[in-house]
């Protein structure tokens, strides 16, 4: 190769730090797509020459633990020349050029819209040798388009669609994610097939509102036809989605998760409040009976279903009363476990100006009142499983303890996390092994009794392979590679 046809980036290292829901997750496997296509290599050890913050502005302290982390990294900058950094996804495009006059070290300001001009900016930066702010009103390319570095070979986010068309008082994320735009079906099924072509055994759809999905190009069956396309795809073995809207939840997709028999047995659908009041308040057009309704033909449907939400304490407003109507709908819907938030005002939101904001004391108390329910459920629930014979999905990196212990952690089908005994035959990350279930925790379950089948899958095959090949980068144009969500991050943006 010649000197004229090296990537100026050639040599030069990245680290992403992500943070906030699954969407984000997904952006940074496209950034890191992105850098590696451009000739940028993951850091290993050293200081990286690139530093990129994906940032959610979903929580009240994401302000603050950005500029914190970008005055802890100024020094680290001043040490090494030639060091950028730069700073995207939703506080990005809220903040846009106040970033770089509180943090005038910052290199490149992008945001949700335009993820994939990083490269071009980093470089422009360089050469200009002064800071870039670029910010699109609108989604510039689909960014399933973009190079993606998935993180490992089993299991994979699959964009449906991006951005919202909900008017939630106290979400600011369609304001930074814009309006929906929906994928057409045959795009995310060619994606999905290409996954499972080089291993991939698990898919999780991925929208701000998935069951909306289709009203872009005048579908409302969508959604349902969608997941029932994915059972007729050879090989591909679990499917999930996140998040559904109760609003738009449908029988046609109870229907498809009961009959397709890869759709795993599992539903993360938000709550928010179990309050009428508060849920009007919150422009959430849905009540607490049509809620517990879905949960009960779910059930119906689906006796095994684990289900998850978001719950949200302290909405302006919330009385004690509305907050034992919250109490009550969880004693009802017995979740299986549960996001807990404390009501953060967004300034740019309805609800940061609404009269009637709870002392802080007061959402505390009923946070913990709340968390103390939730946690004697998850464990009433969770002990149900004891001596239940679960196929788990290996994983990597789940379970913090599993060298201390020799165990192995992994999901069952309903998405819940086992750790358990270590087989006597060899077992990779993407392999399924049949375990028996000899201890329940409020967020795991324990399965120490001998492991039974260990059925090594291809991608066990797939992750064997890159560990033998570790400099790979993991990354195509068009359809990305294969990757792994990433263990349990908060909900799509904690707030459908």
């Amino acid at each position: 190769m010649s000197a004229s046809t090296v990537s100026p980036a050639a040599g030069r290292t990245y680290e992403i730090r992500t943070y906030g829901c699954q969407m984000n997750v997904h952006d940074s496997e496209r950034l890191a797509g992105l850098l590696e296509s451009a000739g940028y290599a993951r850091a290993e050890g050293a200081e990286p020459d690139v530093v990129v913050f994906n940032t959610c502005a979903v929580r009240e302290n994401a302000d603050n633990r950005l500029y914190g982390n970008l005055g802890h990294l100024r020094p680290v900058k001043d040490r090494h020349p030639g060091m950028q950094i730069a700073v995207g996804g939703c506080l990005a495009q809220k903040d846009r050029e106040t970033i770089v006059r509180r943090a005038p070290w910052v290199d490149v300001v992008f945001g949700t819209h335009n993820i994939g001009s990083l490269p071009v900016l980093l470089e422009r930066a360089r050469i200009q040798d002064e800071a870039q702010v670029e910010i699109e009103e609108a989604l510039e390319t689909f960014p399933s388009t973009l190079p993606t570095r998935r993180e490992s070979p089993y299991a994979a986010w699959v964009s449906i669609s991006v951005g919202c068309n909900n008017t939630c008082t106290f979400c600011i994320v369609p304001a930074l994610r814009g309006r929906e735009r929906d994928r057409r079906p045959g795009e995310v099924l060619a994606e999905i097939q290409a996954l499972v072509a080089e291993g991939v055994l698990e898919v999780t759809l991925l929208g701000q509102n998935v069951n909306a999905y289709g009203v872009e190009f005048g579908d409302r069956a969508a959604f349902a036809k969608l997941l029932r396309a994915c059972g007729e795809i050879d090989g591909l073995e679990r499917v999930r989605f996140t998040s559904p809207h109760p609003r738009d939840f449908t029988d046609d997709v109870i229907a498809a998760m009961a009959e397709t028999p890869n759709v795993m047995p599992s539903l993360h659908m938000p709550l928010q409040s179990g309050s009428d009041a508060v849920l009007k308040a919150m422009r959430r057009s849905y009540r607490q009976e049509r809620y517990l309704g879905i949960i009960e033909k779910v059930r119906a449907a689906i006796p095994d279903a684990a289900i998850t939400t978001d719950i949200i304490v302290g909405f302006p407003g919330e009385t004690e009363d509305d907050f034992r109507q919250t109490l009550h709908t969880v004693r009802e819907a017995r979740f299986s476990g549960a996001f807990t938030f404390q009501y953060s005002k967004r300034p740019g939101t309805p609800a940061a100006d609404m009269d009637g904001q709870v002392p802080k004391e007061v959402v505390q108390e009923r946070y913990e009142r709340l968390v103390a329910l939730q946690e004697e459920i998850s464990w009433a629930e969770n002990r149900r499983q004891l001596g239940r014979s679960l196929e788990v999905l290996v994983a990597e990196g789940e379970g913090r303890k599993d060298g201390a212990t020799d165990r192995l952690s992994g999901r069952a089908p309903d998405n819940r996390l086992v750790h358990f005994r270590r087989p006597d035959v060899p077992v990779r990350p993407g392999d399924m092994v049949t375990v028996e279930v000899t201890y329940a925790a409020p967020h795991h379950l324990v399965a120490d009794a001998p492991a039974g089948r260990v059925r090594p899958t291809r991608a066990g095959d797939a992750w064997a392979a890159r560990q033998a090949a570790p400099a790979a980068s993991g990354v195509s144009l068009g359809m990305p590679t294969v990757g792994r969500p990433a263990p349990a991050p908060a909900p799509a943006c904690g707030t459908r």
